[in-house]
């Protein structure tokens, strides 16, 4: 295929080395580890203190050098109506920007929003269909109309499913049961269940993990193998028992309650953690030990069949009488001992006589307002790039709120403390409805402002979110703007089903060949480890350009858009014949039927794969390669829009 390069900028190659360049996060230094830690624990405590290092660019920072490349890729557009206070998040985030005297862009476009509620809400740009319509409505409420819609539908379960499959790991760990995982994750985000209600089942369920307790996956995950035989008949020394329950506990002190407690699984904070997190200079080994406790009757069963291990497969119950606190470990430095009675690390409280402790830990972890607040930060920073609180799973409890006396060279940790307890509570009075928390966020001004901001921007506007933050779309959500655009879908196997849209899939590892190779370059991670948010290279403008996931879709000659138009053309020339008569009551003149039918392919490939119309001078030079060629010019036409560095990105 000869793609022709229409505009010398499309490439994106340029942007995309400038967004590699920005520095990676510079590791912590590691405190001097016990002579007797192995290899693979010095490992694991390196990437604990990593996590919660404070120096190095931020992820705020990160988003500023993102959005200030990026913000001006989308032609500018006359900003919607004037920007109101619609809920709490507006009275919180203009009140403060209002106090320090900080300016704030104007509510984004139509066009902006539309294409962004639809990556944001459903993982993919709006059809050409979808752009028409909202275009046409006039009434003053349709942005919430639509709102509703897309959180109502089954692309927001397919789209906010994979986001929680990623969160939770539902991957190669989880064997066969990750079909039973992928359908009660989409059961409990389509009834809208109570996530309080969820998190309870992730941590309390038993039984066989891969058949009938989805729940109880999400701590089997976690095992840390003992032995390849075993020596016991029962084979139930296959798994180190204390070591799965401290990498459980790490896993959701992480996720459920962004704080990472994985320093204090070896050492103590204090002399350690002062430079990363006060609040865990205050807790010791024994307290992570009382934490993990509340696992401590819980084991997990590898099955044996024939002399097999089969390593995905568990069977989870509380039988064991309490947290070994001098057991062997593998993965960190050996338990001394110390008590193993469960206290809940954030209040000290612990089960109520004859409650099992993974009941309480369920009750106590979701009634506690920092799960709710972890919660609605990791929802916020997903849509709006930024969490209130940085980075997600490194909350410093002693650094929330102003006023507090802190040690010189330390500040204050949220940027919006108060707007997050208000959000905690919400979420709360709400049942714990992630649609809730989704909807009140994407409602706000606050959500809905432009990313194009037209006073002088200084970099400590950031934090105040007096911008929309760009970021790029992430591999899945590329992928599916992909799709959308040429409409072309996918074609892989996901379970027992055959889908096209890659949020569709049961696990990102099922992806083969060049689509898996595409996804990699563009950051996709497997589910063994935490997600990430995807790096920039200029390969990815590479292969934008070259790789055959996006070559096949430009294609005129077999399914997809281009093919579409091209098929149509006798059709649009007789209803170009008919406009054009009754608008003027002449027959048009040869070539003028013509002329606007290829204007029409220009229009309709901008709006399927931009979202927006062409520029005047768009227009020109595409209507330029038309004329030569129509079949190769709508071709390279959608071949170079889907080059622009602006459909990578977010607005």
């Amino acid at each position: 295929m000869a793609m022709h390069r229409i505009f010398g900028s499309l490439t994106g190659i340029g942007l995309l080395a400038v967004l590699a360049s920005i520095p990676a996060r510079s590791p912590a230094a590691t405190p001097e580890a016990a002579p007797s830690l192995s290899p693979e624990a010095e490992a694991r405590a390196a990437q604990a203190h990593s996590a919660a290092e404070r120096t190095g660019p931020s992820t705020a920072e990160a988003a500023e050098a993102v959005t200030s490349q990026a913000a001006g890729l989308r032609p500018a557009s006359d900003s919607g109506p004037d920007v109101v206070r619609r809920n709490f998040i507006d009275d919180a985030i203009f009140s403060k920007m209002e106090r320090d005297g900080v300016p704030h862009a104007g509510l984004a476009s139509d066009g902006e929003f539309l294409r962004r509620i639809f990556i944001d809400l459903v993982g993919r740009i709006p059809t050409l269909e979808e752009v028409l319509a909202f275009e046409a409505d006039t009434g003053d409420d349709k942005r919430d109309r639509l709102i509703d819609r897309l959180i109502g539908g089954e692309e927001f379960v397919e789209r906010w499913s994979y986001y929680f499959e990623d969160l939770f790991r539902a991957g190669n760990r989880m064997g066969h049961g990750k079909n039973l995982f992928r359908f009660w994750t989409r059961e409990w985000l389509t009834l809208d269940r109570s996530f309080a209600e969820v998190v309870t089942e992730l941590l309390t369920q038993g039984g066989k993990s891969s058949h009938s307790s989805p729940g109880a996956m999400y701590f089997a995950r976690d095992f840390v193998k003992a032995k390849d035989d075993p020596d016991e008949p029962d084979a139930h020394d296959l798994v180190n028992r204390a070591d799965s329950i401290d990498e459980f506990t790490v896993t959701y002190g992480k996720m459920l309650l962004g704080i990472n407690l994985g320093c204090i699984s070896c050492h103590d904070g204090v002399n350690h953690l002062e430079q990363v997190n006060l609040y865990l200079t205050g807790k010791s080994r024994e307290d992570f030990f009382r934490q993990a406790a509340f696992f401590g009757r819980t084991r997990m069963i590898m099955n044996w069949e024939n002399g097999f291990q089969a390593n995905t497969e568990y069977t989870v119950d509380d039988v064991e009488p309490g947290y070994p606190t001098r057991s062997e470990s593998i993965v960190r430095v050996p338990r001394t001992g110390g008590s193993n009675e469960p206290k809940f690390i954030l209040d000290d409280r612990a089960p109520a006589p004859g409650e099992l402790p993974r009941d309480a830990l369920a009750r106590l972890l979701t009634g506690h307002i920092q799960f709710a607040r972890a919660t609605a930060n990791r929802i916020w920073a997903e849509l709006m790039g930024v969490g209130i609180v940085e980075p997600l799973d490194g909350f410093d409890l002693e650094r929330y709120y102003p006023g507090a006396d802190l040690p010189g060279g330390w500040t204050v940790q949220p940027t919006h403390p108060h707007l997050l307890d208000e959000m905690a509570r919400d979420f709360q009075g709400s049942g714990f409805s992630i649609r809730h928390l989704i909807r009140t966020i994407v409602r706000s001004s606050t959500y809905q402002l432009s990313s194009q901001f037209r006073h002088p921007w200084k970099p400590e506007y950031g934090p105040y979110y007096a911008r929309r933050s760009v970021r790029m779309l992430s591999p899945v959500q590329l992928h599916d703007a992909l799709v959308t655009a040429t409409a072309v879908p996918g074609a892989y196997s996901s379970g027992d089903s055959e889908v096209g849209m890659m949020r569709q899939i049961l696990d990102p590892a099922y992806a083969k060949n060049e689509v898996a190779e595409f996804l990699r370059a563009f950051g996709q991670q497997s589910r063994d480890q935490f997600p990430e948010r995807p790096a920039s290279s200029s390969l990815q403008a590479m292969l934008m350009m070259n790789s055959q996931t996006v070559l096949d879709r430009v294609q005129s000659d077999g399914a997809g858009r281009v093919a579409e138009m091209l098929d149509g053309l006798d059709a649009d020339r007789i209803v170009a014949a008919q406009a054009w008569k009754a608008a003027t009551g002449e027959s048009p003149e040869p070539g003028q039927a013509e002329s606007a039918v290829r204007r029409g392919i220009v229009e309709k490939l901008y709006l399927s794969t931009l979202s927006r119309r062409p520029l005047p001078g768009e227009m020109d030079v595409a209507l330029s390669v038309l004329d030569k060629d129509i079949g190769q010019g709508a071709e390279n036409l959608q071949w170079a829009l889907l080059n622009k560095p602006e459909f990578l990105f977010n607005y």
